[in-house]
């Protein structure tokens, strides 16, 4: 039978990238929470030390970081800071990453624009692995590591080719790190998650009112996403309920990837083109 103390993150201490806003916010609070203490790792100084207050109203145990995961440096002080104030990381939450705004045809684009996307979307995951996977080694009871990638790493997204070209990387790397780091019990998983009401990208804001009514059929759970939907992965991820759990993507995206392209209709049935007559497909 299941222990239903195996949710529980007693004891462990979790950091997470990117932790003061949207998925990052939703994963910090939750993993606090459930019972872990939280390193806030956040370049905005004000929304690390909300999230940190938040934490603490609620009960939990939160130190804010303000670095930029980018710089390798930082990332160093970041892992000093965790390992003198807490003496261990069992959790490492990947979190960040942004498509900075940069849409548009491949042959447009610039080294620069390559450079700025492989930074924020897959070097710093790089910096920071390397940082605490030695000190996870060292403590000797296994550790997890949640890398955050995107579901246009699993499908093309037209105009924005290098960002899916990054994220496509972390489900690689998890893959291989998963393998390498099996025998230290230490597990690498990721989160892909569709379009989530987050700081970045507010699909709420952006969808003109008339066409709000066919959000409920853009994908077969009717809705976008939430950070508290990735935070409930991040939760499984770092517990002891996925500890048989490695090398794999679970994808946060109400069923979008399954559908491919399959959308629903008003009145019954399905699609796969965008404009039809009648009820389509099942209606």
């Amino acid at each position: 039978m299941l222990d239903r103390s195996a949710v529980s993150l007693e004891g462990k201490v979790a950091i997470v990238t990117g932790g003061g806003g949207g998925i990052g916010k939703g994963i910090s609070l939750a993993l606090a929470a459930y019972g872990a203490s939280v390193v806030v790792a956040e370049r905005d100084e004000g929304r690390a030390n909300a999230t940190v207050e938040e934490i603490g109203e609620h009960g939990g145990r939160a130190l804010a970081c303000v670095i930029d995961v980018q710089e390798k440096e930082q990332v160093a002080a970041m892992t000093e800071l965790t390992i003198s104030e807490f003496g261990r990381v069992d959790t490492l939450v990947n979190n960040v990453g942004d498509f900075l705004g940069i849409g548009k045809p491949f042959t447009e684009t610039s080294e620069q624009d390559w450079e700025a996307l492989y930074n924020i979307n897959l070097k710093h995951v790089f910096y920071c692995t390397q940082a605490i996977v030695p000190h996870m080694i060292e403590q000797g009871s296994g550790g997890s590591i949640v890398n955050l990638s995107t579901i246009e790493a699993f499908r093309g997204i037209p105009g924005c080719a290098v960002y899916s070209a990054f994220n496509a990387a972390i489900t690689g790397f998890t893959k291989s790190l998963a393998v390498e780091l099996g025998p230290e019990r230490i597990r690498v998983n990721a989160i892909a998650p569709e379009t989530t009401e987050t700081l970045q990208v507010q699909p709420s804001q952006w969808i003109p009112e008339r066409h709000k009514g066919l959000v409920p059929y853009w994908m077969p759970l009717g809705r976008f996403g939430t950070p508290e939907d990735a935070a409930g992965c991040a939760v499984f991820l770092a517990s002891d309920l996925s500890s048989w759990m490695s090398g794999t993507t679970l994808h946060l995206d109400g069923g979008a990837l399954a559908a491919g392209g399959f959308y629903r209709v008003p009145g019954g049935g399905w699609t796969n083109t965008p404009v039809v007559s009648g009820a389509g497909i099942g209606g």
